[in-house]
């Protein structure tokens, strides 16, 4: 729950693309098995965001299932990366941040 506060989307906290330290959020990566809730719903928050809505969102796991990706990706997710990474993977998503 703490990237809710992080990204301004816990109920009544006002959103703002900069974090406390000043910081622009230009990518969000997070893992798709979190506690509280999956990277899907967090995906699902920060897609409903006025603010947020067109941060690319990269979810990983180490489970392929292809269900779950194909979900993320429709909801909006820009990569959905296995785990463990490659080197590969790691250029693409420099590559990305580089856009």
């Amino acid at each position: 729950m703490r990237a809710l506060e992080y990204l301004g989307l816990r109920e009544n906290h006002q959103q703002n693309l900069c974090n406390n330290n000043g910081s622009k959020v230009n990518m969000i990566i997070t893992d798709y098995c979190m506690p509280g809730m999956t990277g899907y719903e967090l995906l699902q928050k920060i897609k409903e965001s006025s603010v947020l809505k067109d941060v690319p969102v990269v979810i990983m796991s180490s489970e392929n299932i292809e269900t779950r990706i194909n979900e993320c990706l429709e909801m909006g997710a820009q990569m959905f990366m296995l785990k463990p990474l490659k080197l590969a993977d790691v250029k693409k998503l420099r590559h990305q941040l580089t856009k």
